[in-house]
């Protein structure tokens, strides 16, 4: 069924969205910054897919879940949504980790707080 792949990468988007607009890690909380985050991952990552299908290791394949659109020799329109997907991925983990550790590391530093102000 072409398109099937491009259809479970945006339903999976569509899912990390909700995910950070539930506990608002990037995007609802920095729109810009997690767009260009986004953007720049997606410009790293397909400036090295190029790289690699210029050297001849990356190759589309075939599949009848692609959507036969090409954005160039060996590049599926699925691999820009991938990659987006990917680094929207990597950020709304990075946060929601920063986040845990965050609250990990917080009642050690409101403990210490506390006996430094009880001292002064």
């Amino acid at each position: 069924m072409p398109g099937l792949y491009l259809l479970a990468i945006l339903v999976s988007t569509a899912g990390m969205a909700l995910i950070d607009r539930r506990f608002r890690l990037a995007f609802w909380v920095a729109r810009g910054r997690t767009l260009a985050t986004v953007a720049i991952g997606v410009a790293f990552f397909l400036a090295w897919d190029a790289a690699g299908i210029i050297s001849g290791v990356f190759v589309k394949g075939d599949s009848p879940l692609y959507t036969g659109i090409v954005l160039a020799p060996e590049l599926p329109v699925e691999e820009v949504f991938f990659l987006a997907f990917l680094c929207y991925l990597a950020l709304v983990c990075a946060a929601a980790g920063m986040r845990v550790l965050g609250r990990r590391d917080a009642p050690e530093a409101r403990a210490s707080e506390t006996e430094g102000s009880a001292r002064g």
